[in-house]
């Protein structure tokens, strides 16, 4: 525990939990000191009791058995903010795209997924009876229109993919968001970052947003660091700089438990 013995100036070897000159029997000292970490624990764990959903990563949208839709997105990002939030005491469950990684924190109930429509059956399940949700998965925004059974063979000519769109899972929650629930989603953008993404924060009834530029070296897809702005529903704009993802995931978790405090 790092604690230190002090030998008084007497020379005397003294004890504050048993009277000077003798010391604690060894089961009553580490009854002490347990009882005080577990009561230090939970002033320090503010997500205690808190049930938050996360989702990860990005979707892929099959076009035959050998072929697919996907993007950059490694999960990092999502998987850094459940760390943090089972950290800081809260029950977690990531709904989780197909990604190379898994978080360090055992406890946390992972959902795999893959395609966009199991990203949104997953999210809208999770949401159900959590406290907190954070929309930090990339999925999709289109899927092809018929996904074949077989490879599809090379022709002569060229081929073309029609696409639908997938169902817009932060605006769906958005709606469905009860009372004392917290809804905060990612707002990836190139230009207008702010503008768009405070036009997102409202058309989906978002409690907070945390914006994403490609502009800013080092932030976005594929970077073990990122650099966000923050803007909750009351147009608060909190500018940060570039920091690691796991330090994101803090200031991300810092800011959404003041605001719902």
């Amino acid at each position: 525990f790092g604690c230190h013995i002090i030998e008084p100036a007497s020379g005397e070897l003294a004890s504050g939990l048993d009277g000077k000159g003798r010391m604690a029997e060894p089961e009553a000292i580490v009854r002490e000191l347990s009882e005080f970490l577990s009561k230090k624990k939970i002033t320090e764990l503010p997500l205690r009791g808190k049930g938050v959903f996360i989702n990860a990563g990005p979707t892929v949208e099959p076009i035959d058995p050998v072929r697919y839709i996907s993007n950059y997105s490694s999960g990092r990002m999502g998987i850094a903010l459940a760390d943090e939030a089972a950290r800081l005491g809260a029950t977690v469950t990531l709904v989780l795209g197909p990604v190379g990684i898994k978080p360090a924190e055992r406890e946390i109930v992972i959902i795999p997924v893959r395609t966009a429509a199991e990203m949104k059956e997953a999210s809208l399940e999770a949401f159900r009876n959590c406290d907190i949700a954070i929309l930090a998965a990339a999925v999709a925004d289109f899927t092809p229109e018929e996904t074949h059974d077989a490879k599809i063979k090379r022709g002569e000519g060229d081929m073309v993919i029609r696409l639908k769109p997938t169902e817009d899972i932060a605006a769906t929650l958005g709606k469905l968001k009860g009372k004392g629930q917290f809804l905060a989603g990612f707002a990836l953008e190139t230009d207008n970052e702010v503008e768009n993404a405070m036009g997102k924060l409202r058309r989906k009834n978002l409690d907070m947003i945390i914006l994403n530029s490609l502009r800013d070296e080092g932030a976005g897809f594929g970077h073990q660091t990122n650099q966000v702005t923050i803007i909750d529903s009351n147009n608060n704009i909190d500018k940060f700089e570039l920091k690691t993802k796991d330090e994101v995931a803090s200031d991300i978790l810092k800011k959404i438990i003041g605001l719902t405090r």
